[in-house]
């Protein structure tokens, strides 16, 4: 694998505890790094990184810079609907498209995700302070397609969510620490598991035990298996259609995954580098690599990215 870096010009602050913008409600513990990595039609991979940007895996297994804001989440814009479109930007958060087919839309502040509908789905904070998932066309029309519960499974009052992503069935799934939940078309949300405890849970620098598992960026497959990053145990971890969890890859700090994709019977996880200073507000400081897990159990790093 191919590894090179552009130097940054300019350094970026990461406030330390803020997840998504505060207008959002967003006030968890610590500061984090990128949550985001999607495959094309073709197998292409692309991530992002908190430190330089937009990456991508091409099928020469060559990584390559493809630059951009150094935002937190990601979605492929695979039919280029949105690239017309005047994207939300304000102060709870800006989205922004980088590249041509297919073009990557990246997220500041928020999880975003791209459904079969076309529509681009992400979370806002209402009037009532509720998390609430906004509807929002290629045609620059938004609406709200539900206002969440306002206490998340652990009976807490749910003031953000970690991950989005949405399924082929065109159901959206997000993440709580310790849950995943999902809102079908007609905007009926449901908890598809809850309590989630993993048997073994690493250490992972700068991170807080009392947030764990931590689930973060998640992928749906076909068969409607769900596979998450437990960022809090360096694993990740598949839920079934009945709720069964069962661990698919686990790490040791101070590497961490952040988010995963599906492609060809393969996940690929994203993985960060966890600085040991809880203090660090250094955006740089999070390094991402990838990891393929093949459907038997076999994982291998494909890219590192490295910092100069």
């Amino acid at each position: 694998m191919t590894s090179h870096h552009r130097t940054s010009r300019r350094p970026i602050i990461l406030a330390l505890g803020i997840l998504m913008a505060l207008q959002i409600g967003v006030l968890p513990a610590q500061a984090h790094p990128g949550s985001g990595i999607a495959a094309d039609r073709t197998g292409q991979v692309y991530f992002i990184d908190t430190g330089d940007g937009l990456w991508k895996i091409d099928l020469q297994g060559q990584l390559v810079h493809l630059g951009g804001p150094r935002f937190h989440w990601m979605a492929l814009d695979l039919e280029n609907k949105f690239a017309k479109t005047t994207l939300p930007s304000g102060p709870s958060g800006d989205i922004t498209r980088v590249g041509d087919n297919p073009a990557v839309l990246v997220s500041s502040d928020f999880p975003i995700a791209i459904a079969p509908d076309g529509n681009l789905y992400y979370p806002s904070r209402g009037p009532a302070g509720q998390v609430q998932i906004v509807q929002f066309t290629p045609a620059g029309r938004q609406s709200i397609l539900v206002t969440l519960p306002a206490n998340g499974t652990d009976g807490k009052p749910l003031h953000y969510i970690n991950g989005l992503t949405a399924a082929t069935d065109g159901s959206l799934y997000f993440t709580e620490n310790s849950a995943v939940r999902r809102i079908t078309p007609a905007a009926q949300v449901s908890t598809v598991i809850a309590d989630v405890h993993l048997p073994k849970c690493s250490a992972i620098p700068g991170m807080s035990a009392s947030d764990n598992p931590l689930l973060r960026g998640l992928a749906v497959n076909a068969d409607g298996t769900v596979s998450v990053a437990a960022s809090g145990c360096g694993a990740v971890i598949d839920v079934s259609r009945d709720g069964h969890v069962s661990t698919r890859n686990q790490i040791e700090g101070p590497y961490s995954p952040t988010a995963v994709a599906f492609f060809g019977g393969n996940v690929y996880a994203l993985e960060y580098l966890h600085t040991k200073e809880e203090t660090s507000t250094s955006r740089r400081d999070w390094v991402p690599r990838v990891r393929k897990i093949a459907a038997g159990g076999t994982s291998t790093i494909i890219a590192n990215v490295e910092r100069h």
